[in-house]
């Protein structure tokens, strides 16, 4: 098959990073295509030999026609979390257009067990893992678990009141970085075969709030405590610090999927793709401390 691989969303964090390990895993820049909806944004790319395109996700034409010559695309999910199924769409679109353009294979980012999961963009992807899979292309699915980096949204604040409030109560998490993420897809992009495959890319440990708490706590030299809160309680607050009410829902999801159990999903999936274990929470704090206010 062509081994050309389009990555979409090429200019955000992940985007970025599986192209870098791509290329650090031997695969030449004139085999890679970055699409993104501001190519202005990839000029180093570009300099350095990888075809920059345009790629928006509303354009089905558009897409298309970027989508020609690639034998593999990879649809990084969109970041349309507006409370409607824009990125579902969105989704739909990509995947439509990668089969108008007779692309060999389909990759995708998903999330751990869309089909049972609490969250409230899961059917967005759910509903993109169900249209891959109607086309009938080989395809590879990327479930990726909670990341460490997501903690940014929360304790850096809690730090500095000493307070963490968290209606997960006893719910554990596995947290795995977005580096050995976007690491795990690359060595899975970098082969040629065509069977289908659904990696569930997590940590290799599951912690609680308190444990979270502790490690934070620990390399920040900032006291830490949990503070139990109901989701409405926790609502409240996050309204009150001016989150808006689309994302206010979606934060309280991710306490009730932690709450149930759901974020605790443990595999071996990127330490045997990588061929190591992936970064452990402790290590992520201690190397990110000043982020947290240390």
């Amino acid at each position: 098959m062509n081994d050309n691989i389009f990555v979409t969303g090429a200019a955000g964090q992940l985007g970025r990073l599986v192209i870098k390990h791509l290329l650090a895993r031997g695969v030449t820049p004139s085999r890679i295509v970055a699409g993104t909806r501001s190519p202005d944004k990839l000029a180093d790319l570009a300099a350095a030999g990888i075809e920059v395109c345009s790629a928006d996700f509303e354009d089905l034409r558009g897409l298309t026609e970027a989508f020609n010559g690639a034998g593999t695309v990879l649809i990084i999910s969109t970041d349309a979390l507006d409370g409607t199924d824009t990125r579902l769409k969105q989704h739909r679109n990509a995947v439509a257009a990668a089969v108008a353009a007779d692309v060999k294979r389909l990759a995708y980012t998903s999330l751990p067990n869309p089909d049972s999961s609490l969250l409230t963009f899961a059917p967005d992807h759910l509903g993109t893992e169900q249209a891959i899979k109607a086309t009938g292309l080989p395809y590879v699915i990327f479930r990726n678990g909670w990341y460490q980096e997501n903690l940014l949204r929360a304790l850096p604040n809690a730090l500095k009141s000493g307070q963490w409030h968290s209606a997960a109560e006893g719910g554990r998490t596995s947290y795995v970085g977005r580096e050995d993420i976007a690491e795990a897809i690359a060595a899975a992009l970098a082969t040629s075969t065509l069977e289908s495959r659904t990696y569930t890319l997590t940590g290799s440990e599951t912690l609680s709030t308190e444990e979270i708490a502790r490690l934070a706590s620990q390399a920040t030299g900032k006291p830490l405590s949990v503070v139990h809160v109901t989701d409405g309680q926790l609502a409240t607050g996050l309204k009150a610090a001016g989150i808006s009410e689309i994302f206010v829902s979606v934060l309280v999801s991710v306490e009730v999927e932690a709450r149930a159990g759901n974020l605790s999903i443990v595999t071996d999936h990127v330490a045997s793709l990588l061929g190591r274990a992936p970064r452990r929470l402790a290590d992520y704090f201690m190397q990110e401390k000043s982020a947290f206010g240390a």
